[in-house]
């Protein structure tokens, strides 16, 4: 029975602790490193909440950023170009477009190489390809074809010209020039316009807008083009100001082509009228050189199959849409406050811990704070009248 006592002991300690209740105590401490500190974080919560969370952040808002976006482009333009042995060729938006009906990509064609009436026939290759060399019928055997080039080989080792011997071929005779122009053929592309359309929808608030200003005007699209200070409600952009807003001169990126980024951002306060909704633009250049070819066949006076081959170069247009819209809701807005009221909450914790645990008074505030209170014994009315 002896050795209970120590373990009814332990028992009635625990116990006793599982009943225990602990309330704050507040204690005044004069001392201003911690009370400076202690304003200082106030302060720094409540510039985040209000500046950050508020004015920056918006925490106040729900937010929609996944905008249904509808984009409709057009180019307009003429010009005039030599096609090879074809004579002058007027181009229109109907020849350096494409696709035609652009949207999100669409191409301008800027300069091409043409190699006018090809028909199908045995021709040697070229020599600018290095697996159509040869010397001997050997080095070109029968039905294999050409790596990097335009036809089969026939068997044959022809001379070119007193300098080179080619494989003969079967394919599109004569085989493609490759010879670049020095200069852009179509350099009055530089002052052709884009138009673009762009409509965004943000389905969180039914909520949709249009770039384009709302006008009675007929001629007013024809007549505007887009700055981002004088008028920055036109959606028609000259090319040249697209490509030198991308880092880039229109001569330099039109000779072999490339690719440019078209960014439409859109950042909606819906907590403000519909007009101040406006899409921000920037241009990024994405590549140098873009080419691809295309041909138009035709019968001759022979009905032979004949075709007109273009290796075109120009600028191909990426456009992309970006943008989120935001409403006061009170959901996010309780959020924001709670937890800015959590923060300053956090503030007081800090200071407890630098005034308890690293200041050199720590032991005499750790006492101050941490009292235990406990009821006197006995009866104190008794003790009181003896």
């Amino acid at each position: 029975m002896a050795g209970a006592a120590p373990w009814g002991g332990l028992w009635g300690g625990l116990w006793g602790g599982l009943l225990d209740y602990k309330t704050a105590k507040f204690a005044l401490t004069r001392n201003r490193r911690v009370g400076l500190l202690h304003r200082l974080l106030q302060l720094g919560v409540l510039g985040y909440l209000l500046g950050w969370v508020l004015l920056v952040r918006k925490g106040y808002q729900d937010t929609d950023r996944a905008p249904r976006a509808a984009v409709v482009t057009k180019l307009k333009g003429t010009a005039v170009a030599e096609v090879g042995g074809a004579g002058r060729r007027l181009w229109d938006a109907a020849d350096y477009t494409r696709p035609v009906q652009g949207e999100e990509v669409l191409f301008l064609v800027t300069n091409f190489i043409a190699t006018v009436k090809q028909a199908q026939g045995t021709c040697p290759e070229s020599p600018s390809v290095l697996d159509a060399r040869c010397t001997e019928d050997a080095d070109c055997p029968l039905g294999s074809p050409v790596v990097h080039g335009n036809g089969i080989r026939t068997g044959r080792c022809v001379m070119l010209n007193v300098t080179h011997s080619t494989c003969e071929i079967y394919g599109w005779c004569p085989v493609e020039n490759n010879t670049l122009p020095r200069k852009p053929l179509l350099a009055e592309a530089e002052n052709f316009t884009l138009f673009i359309k762009n409509t965004v929808h943000f389905t969180k608030f039914n909520f949709s807008k249009c770039n384009t200003l709302p006008t009675s005007d007929p001629t007013y699209f024809k007549s505007c083009t887009y700055d981002p200070l004088l008028n920055p409600s036109c959606p028609v952009f000259r090319v040249r100001d697209m490509v030198e807003a991308a880092g880039e001169t229109f001569g330099d990126l039109a000779l072999l082509g490339g690719s440019i980024g078209v960014r439409i951002e859109w950042n909606c306060d819906l907590d403000h009228p519909a007009t101040q909704c406006q899409p921000h633009y920037s241009f990024s250049l994405q590549d140098r050189r873009y080419n691809y070819r295309t041909a138009s066949y035709y019968w001759d006076s022979q009905h032979g199959l004949c075709r007109n081959l273009l290796k075109l170069y120009g600028i191909r247009f990426h456009i992309s849409v970006l943008g989120q819209a935001g409403k006061f809701s009170i959901v996010p807005a309780a959020v924001s406050v709670g937890t800015g009221i959590a923060f300053f909450g956090a503030a007081t914790v800090v200071c407890d811990l630098v005034l308890l645990y690293l200041d050199a008074k720590a032991d005499f505030y750790w006492k101050e704070k941490f009292e235990e209170a406990k009821p006197p014994k006995g009866n104190p009315e008794a003790e009181a009248a003896a």
